[in-house]
């Protein structure tokens, strides 16, 4: 697999389109990082890492009266198109309803956590 976030983000959708009430990924740090912004962010319920024969993270998806939290997931950085975006051009992203998960020097965090810190870096995903 040459792309494990964006095989991440595809479970998801996947699962949001059939009410799946928690989807399972290969765990990284990663992956687990990105989960927990999203938490933190009020769209998926919780994550936990599972130990079996290899790792795995389990996230536990959110939905509001049957309708996922999760509108819209889209990979923008890719391993053959970097996308890197510096503090003052940080994405909006539908006009602040959603949010964009940055990689910064200072660690994962969203497009508006980076703005608060003054950061800018490879922009992993937009979410709303």
């Amino acid at each position: 697999m040459t792309d494990p976030i964006s095989d991440m983000l595809t479970r998801i959708r996947n699962a949001l389109a059939v009410n799946k009430v928690e989807v399972v990924v290969p765990y990284s740090k990663l992956k687990s990082e990105i989960a927990r912004i999203l938490e933190e962010s009020g769209y998926v319920l919780g994550q936990e890492k599972k130990e079996t024969d290899h790792s795995q993270l389990v996230i536990k998806l959110k939905y509001k009266n049957n309708r996922p939290a999760i509108q819209g997931l889209k990979r923008v950085s890719r391993p053959g198109r970097r996308v890197y975006v510096g503090k003052e051009e940080l994405p909006v992203v539908l006009n602040n309803l959603g949010i964009a998960v940055i990689s910064t020097p200072k660690g994962l965090m969203t497009n508006k956590q980076a703005k608060q810190n003054g950061v800018g870096g490879e922009v992993i995903c937009e979410v709303y």
